[in-house]
């Protein structure tokens, strides 16, 4: 076997894993896996942002828009700190990356070095990030790193994928070894899981007796790309399909057959289909407090009045907020693959559900009827609306949109219309901020033919403005458009509807004039290189839009949103021991009936 560095062996198998990438930030700590990557420079390429939170943050969204792994790599103590919330970020999206962090060199664990933390454990980096990765390894000496790679990859990438942490002390980077590169783990569905016959056959079974069905979907089934059999089945049985927002887009939005999101700040159709359901489907999809407005009954769902059917790969997930009539340990590509095999094999048909689909039809008229008129109103500040109607006019269906948290994120979850999976991009279940702002940058990279657009409120941009300047530094032509309200709104309406309408911490005031204040966004990205426009008008936008996208270079728009507007409620939302409200439109519907059978 030849001999080799540790920081060598490492690169070489990035490359031989087919990972183009490495997202990270220097530090004295790595210095010798950045020698090994000067060396192979050809062949695979670091891009260094001004931050590691957006170095993981460009990594899990580039895994999201390509379904392949990328790496990031920081430096001991606070440099590798700093990724600590974005790989919580995707771990509880599912989002796959290889986090490999440095650590003080052997010789001198547990004798406080600079950077060590040991406090508990020698050189106890692992501790840290443990609770935030699916596994972290720590080879210590050269000849385990062929291992620990190989192990690494595998669980990132096997079942629900997600991030996995490789901590690499400093001598191991740069001492030899007679090693050889391990071979690269399976990509991503590689390896599929499927239900047993027998389950297949009662499922469906259940699945042609309901009434009132609807298919719930998450993130599992953008993961398994299962896409087209989602529609496939969905079309040939006429069952409509509500969507958690890392399931947008599986099945095309446009579809008459697709409700949208529920729970508070779903859409109607789809919180009154999942209220009187007699059977819910549920595939990749884990009921969490927003998807389920809270648990209450009555609001987004009705179990167990509506019978339950719930398909995941991870068994942590079935049962975990709603005991299922029939939990499926499956793949969501195999599980609706095997489903249509048994209608086939069957030959089996089913009733038309036409009183199903006349009520779905009449809530989204309804739907239609209460949001649509607010769509064209012109207006300065913009009302939220605008900015959401214009972005679906004029970014092409496989654009991507890159979403970060806050009140922006609650419209376009009501609102968006993504016509294909993997171009809705969110941090759904730890909701980091920042997240879309950076992961922007992650997402062109991933999909450099698509425009990429970024939907970021002001709050969250300002935490990671230096991404502008690694657009530039790297001619990564993205769009920003800060949806700047002068606060972090979404939370200043919970204090104001909390607490009587008192307001503190929430608000961006100079000084005691209380006047709005943030900083001039496009000024800010012009002295950064980025072209930039400030829109105040309703009626400028769509076009500002339409030329920073044809520009096709780093560009930001500053665009003035009304604040004292809020996506109309639908569902509920419990923060106990406050009292929730009651939806803005529609009404919690409870069956007097027994639980369905």
């Amino acid at each position: 076997m030849p001999r080799m560095k540790g920081a060598d062996l490492i690169t070489e198998y990035l490359i031989d894993s087919g990972i183009p990438y490495v997202f990270g930030i220097c530090g004295h700590g790595n210095v010798g896996m950045l020698d090994s990557l000067h060396a192979a420079r050809d062949r695979i390429r670091l891009v260094s942002p001004r931050h590691e939170q957006v170095a993981a943050h460009m990594a899990d969204a580039y895994f999201r828009v390509r379904h392949e792994a990328v790496a990031t790599l920081t430096s001991c103590g606070p440099g590798s700190c700093n990724i600590v919330m974005p790989l919580a970020t995707a771990l509880a999206d599912s989002s796959a990356m290889l986090a490999i962090t440095a650590n003080v060199p052997t010789s001198q664990f547990n004798r406080s070095p600079f950077q060590e933390i040991n406090k508990h454990f020698q050189a106890d980096f692992p501790n840290i990030i443990r609770p935030v990765v699916k596994r972290s390894f720590q080879p210590t000496r050269v000849d385990m790193l062929p291992l620990a790679l190989r192990q690494a990859t595998t669980a990132m990438l096997s079942g629900r994928p997600g991030p996995v942490n490789l901590d690499v002390p400093f001598n191991v980077f740069q001492e030899e070894d007679e090693v050889e590169v391990p071979p690269p783990a399976p990509r991503l569905n590689a390896q599929r899981s499927g239900a047993a016959p027998e389950e297949i056959a009662a499922a469906l079974d259940m699945i042609l007796a309901a009434r009132r069905p609807v298919i719930f979907i998450g993130h599992g089934v953008t993961l398994s790309e299962a896409g087209p059999e989602l529609t496939e089945f969905v079309h040939r049985l006429g069952i409509p399909v509500i969507s958690s927002p890392n399931g947008m887009g599986a099945l095309d939005m446009a579809d008459p057959l697709s409700l949208g999101f529920i729970g508070r700040n779903g859409a109607y159709p789809a919180n009154e289909a999942g209220r009187r359901a007699d059977l819910v489907i549920a595939i990749g999809a884990r009921f969490d407090d927003r998807s389920a407005s809270s648990w209450l009954p009555g609001y987004s769902w009705n179990f167990p009045h509506s019978r339950l059917i719930h398909v995941d790969v991870d068994p942590a997930e079935l049962g975990r907020n709603y005991p299922p009539d029939l939990g499926l340990l499956a793949d969501a590509r195999t599980f609706l693959r095997q489903l249509l095999a048994e209608l086939e094999r069957r030959g089996a048909k089913r009733d038309a559900l036409s009183a199903w689909h006349a009520d779905i039809r009449k809530w989204q008229a309804d739907w239609d009827a209460f949001t649509r008129p607010n769509f064209d109103i012109h207006a300065a500040p913009i009302r939220p609306e605008r900015i959401v109607a214009d972005c679906q006019a004029v970014m092409p269906d496989d654009a991507i949109l890159a979403c970060d948290v806050g009140v922006n994120h609650n419209w376009y979850m009501q609102f968006w219309k993504a016509r294909r999976p993997q171009t809705m991009l969110n941090s759904w279940g730890f909701s980091g901020m920042g997240f879309g702002t950076a992961g922007a940058l992650g997402a062109k990279l991933a999909a450099p033919d698509r425009p990429v657009v970024a939907i970021a409120g002001d709050g969250c941009f300002t935490m990671v403005p230096h991404v502008l300047c690694t657009a530039v530094e790297y001619d990564i032509p993205v769009v920003w458009v800060i949806w700047n309200n002068f606060g972090w709104v979404s939370i200043r309406d919970i204090q104001l509807g909390m607490f009587g309408g008192r307001e503190l911490g929430t608000m961006f005031h100079q000084g005691a004039n209380n006047k709005p204040y943030n900083p001039d966004f496009a000024a800010w990205a012009r002295a950064t290189g980025v072209e930039a426009l400030t829109v105040t008008k309703s009626e400028d936008f769509k076009g500002a839009l339409a030329h920073a996208i044809a520009a096709n270079k780093p560009f930001l728009i500053d665009a003035h949103v009304d604040a004292e507007i809020r996506p109309p409620a639908t569902g509920a939302w419990e923060l106990p021991p406050t009292p929730y409200k009651e939806p803005v439109f529609g009404k919690r519907f409870l069956p007097d009936a027994a639980p369905a059978k």
